[in-house]
């Protein structure tokens, strides 16, 4: 018996020895990008574009509860392949509609649980999708990145976080600019949040996440030999009131997993975007792709634009016969500025709730929000209100009830800085009471969006970017001019961006200073109008006074007009951190938008996304003097036809911004 057992041993150790792995592979529809999975004792894909190897085997997999792995010693089941080929309707996007097209296959493992991956010509993605029933947790979810070589990242830090331990550095308002590493060089122990780049070299991969309904966000952090790993922050479990104007939670002790689940449910999408030269990386649409469809139905209520706004300008008007600041006349003029102008909105920002209370219903005596609300609606302006996360999640439904009724159309709220499973869960509750009321919202001190603006169309925009609010105290060593030439090709990659542009006061190196009144931008004045072209937002803020505003009437007529929402998108030219040019369609007008960084070039802009026939082309271009005086523009008139090619100057730090109409 003795011997019968162990010539059975031999014989299983034998055939394990000679059990071949699991190999199953898919290819995009044009048959350059290919997806393979490799199921043996653990699962691993990788990426392949033509040649080259976009990512090599990394694992994948996911710990439930304390003794059970999805991904370890996997048991395959079954494997599907199959095609998607659909057009999804995008209002309140960059395009009135995307195209969904890929190649699928489906893994089916013992234990309740699949794996889905996708193939697209310009990505690849992943998910896991749980079968099972009843409650269970999850302790944590392996999700690597491993390339060949010491690749160069663009990544964004969580602030402060050197010499930190990971749950240290999961509270964190997910605005810092980019830092550029070789891999080799990258400490192990910094948490950085997504989307976060890697260059290789004519080809750059963009790894970022969607489909993130109760479940933390993603972050990333070097595990040495040119692999990134996931980290995620562990469910909360005491969290203390605090922060900023006691606005903020803060946790204090948390749980031994990242994720409480009820039954079946799929799970994020981790999404590698594959871009063959960096302009493509401005135009793409992985994270609408893969988000949950529309669950509000109608959205004919959801009115984007331009708002006007206070805090950044530091209510600073001036030649009024009354002292501004929180208080009902600064407000009225603020809504008699937009009205004059075509203006959808006025904001009111932090202050006009009273300090400290965490409470939207105790109104400071100076502001009366009926009366703006009636004010504002007989001249076509409508009124937001700022409020911080701890005040609208602790009387949710009562406070957009209440002032839904008094004419308020939406809601920016700001201060979360956190991306855990109850945060997460805090957004789509906000974005779904809010239109329940008929309101929309827009999430500052937010994490990057993650396709909860398909979900949820009143979700109208999102920070998780630098901003131009650091101007009002940063200096030189902040270099914004650079850091916009590389958000639209990251940070936007994720979706929309409330960087709030729009400064009138404009400097070159030499004369910028940070000012909290008088607050200036880096760059030329055709900077910033460049970005309501180039940076998507369908909530767009006018960030400087009134009174600065009605001495340029060209521009605010320029910024007036735009829209914030688009039929079409064409990127046209650009290369991160260097500059960038975009087109947008809105209806049968186009405009077009260009960023350099500190060095001026000269652009050219083919014109054959035009359809045939004549056109009108009118452009407001850096002048000639504006290397020096940052505020110095010009205005070309031209007429061309889409064979015309047109060659535009950028000053250091400028841009240009142009309108095509059909010639009449």
């Amino acid at each position: 018996m003795k011997r019968f057992l162990l010539s059975m041993l031999a014989l299983v150790t034998l055939c394990a020895a000679e059990a071949k792995p699991v190999v199953k592979s898919i290819s995009s529809p044009n048959g350059k990008l290919k997806v393979t999975v490799t199921i043996e004792n653990d699962i691993r894909w990788s990426v392949t574009s033509g040649e080259d190897v976009i990512l090599a085997p990394s694992q994948i997999a996911m710990q439930i509860n304390e003794n059970e792995t999805w991904g370890v010693a996997p048991r395959l089941r079954k494997s599907a392949t199959g095609k998607i080929n659909e057009t999804i309707p995008s209002p309140l996007y960059k395009k009135a509609e995307v195209e969904d097209k890929c190649s699928t296959l489906t893994l089916t493992f013992k234990g309740d649980y699949a794996v889905e991956f996708r193939a697209y010509d310009d990505a690849a993605a992943y998910r896991f999708v749980s079968t099972r029933e009843g409650d269970y947790t999850v302790k944590n979810e392996i999700s690597e990145y491993k390339f060949e070589g010491d690749k160069t990242v663009y990544c964004s830090y969580v602030r402060n976080n050197k010499n930190k331990k990971f749950e240290e550095q999961y509270y964190n308002s997910f605005e810092q600019p980019y830092i550029i590493e070789k891999m080799s060089q990258m400490g192990q122990n910094r948490l950085m949040f997504l989307p976060v780049l890697v260059d290789m070299g004519d080809k750059k991969v963009c790894i970022t996440e969607t489909d993130l309904t109760s479940y933390p966000g993603m972050y990333l952090h070097s595990q040495g030999d040119s692999k990134l790993g996931a980290n995620f922050a562990p469910v909360p479990d005491e969290i203390k009131q605090g922060g900023h104007n006691m606005l903020q939670g803060e946790v204090q002790t948390r749980k031994p997993y990242i994720a409480e689940v009820k039954g079946a449910r799929s799970f994020p999408w981790r999404i590698c975007i594959v871009a063959n030269n960096d302009a493509e990386l401005l135009d793409n649409d992985m994270v609408f792709r893969l988000s949950q469809p529309n669950a509000i139905g109608d959205t004919s209520w959801i009115k984007p634009g331009k708002v006007a706004w206070e805090w950044w300008n530091d209510w600073g008007l001036y030649g009024v016969d009354f002292v501004p600041g929180v208080n009902n006349k600064t407000y009225e003029y603020y809504i008699d500025f937009a009205s004059r102008n075509g203006i959808e909105y006025v904001i009111l920002d932090e202050g006009w709730s009273v300090n400290k209370k965490a409470d939207l219903m105790q109104v400071i005596p100076e502001i009366d929000i009926k009366h703006l609300c009636d004010y504002g609606a007989k001249r076509g302006v409508g009124i937001v209100l700022w409020g911080g996360y701890w005040a609208v999640d602790r009387d949710m439904d009562n406070v957009f009830k209440h002032y839904s009724e008094l004419g308020v159309k939406g809601f920016k709220i700001d201060f979360m800085d956190r991306d855990d499973q109850q945060m997460v869960d805090f957004y789509e509750r906000a974005a779904a009471t809010a239109a329940k009321y008929k309101m929309f919202v827009d999430f500052h001190g937010a994490y990057k969006p993650c396709g909860l603006s398909r979900k949820y169309p009143n979700v109208v925009n999102y920070e998780g970017v630098n901003g131009l609010e650091q101007m009002k105290w940063s200096g030189l060593e902040l270099d914004q001019v650079t850091y916009d030439v590389q958000i639209p090709f990251i940070r936007m990659v994720a979706g929309p961006m409330d960087y709030t542009q729009g400064a009138m006061r404009n400097a070159q190196k030499s004369s910028y200073r940070a000012s909290n009144s008088e607050p200036m931008s880096q760059g030329t004045r055709c900077r910033q109008l460049a970005m309501y072209v180039i940076f998507e937002a369908p909530f767009n803020m006018l960030c400087d006074s009134p009174s600065n505003y009605e001495k340029e009437k060209e521009c605010t007529e320029f910024i007036a007009e735009i829209p914030t929402v688009w039929d079409e998108t064409v990127a046209l030219d650009g290369k991160i951190g260097e500059f960038a040019v975009m087109a947008r369609r809105a209806g049968e007008n186009w405009y077009v938008g260009g960023l350099t960084n500190w060095s001026a070039r000269e652009v050219e802009i083919n014109l054959d996304f035009l359809p045939e026939g004549t056109y009108d082309v009118e452009s407001i271009q850096d002048g000639v003097n504006a290397n020096k005086i940052a505020s110095d523009y010009r205005i070309v008139k031209q007429t061309a036809d889409n064979k015309k090619v047109l060659k535009v100057k950028m000053a250091r730090g400028g841009g240009f911004a142009m309108k095509i109409t059909p010639a009449k």
